[in-house]
């Protein structure tokens, strides 16, 4: 009885650090810069906001390996940071966010949580 315990514990020890690792180690942190397409709050049972940057520059598609512009889908973290966004759409922002492993559906659609506005131009 007494493996038992012991494997249990270390079954949710490994379990915490993986999830910990997965969905709350931050991997990665910068800037990205481009025109905002969009911002919007959306999701059918979390409501989380959402953007869109157009980079300059281009790149290729993934159909095809057309030309076509850069962007940088993200999820917004806060929201009067969201709130800045929405109502300066279409103007240039540098955005600081936070890269990790994987998405949760309270925190947004995708791995990058974009925290704090830098400039917009």
């Amino acid at each position: 009885m007494k493996y038992f315990w012991i494997f249990l514990a270390a079954a949710v020890l490994l379990l915490g650090g993986f999830v910990w690792y997965k969905f709350y180690f931050v991997f990665g942190e910068g800037v990205k810069s481009g025109y905002l397409n969009y911002a919007v709050k959306k999701g059918n049972v979390f409501k989380t906001y959402e953007g869109k940057l157009i980079q300059e520059g281009f790149g290729t598609t993934k159909v095809g390996g057309a030309l076509g512009s850069n962007q940088f889908e993200f999820s917004i973290e806060d929201e009067a940071v969201f709130k800045q966004l929405e109502l300066n759409s279409g103007k240039y922002f540098d955005l600081h966010y936070k890269e990790y492993h994987g998405s949760l559906p309270w925190r947004g659609n995708t791995v990058y949580v974009v925290d704090k506005v830098i400039s917009m131009k």
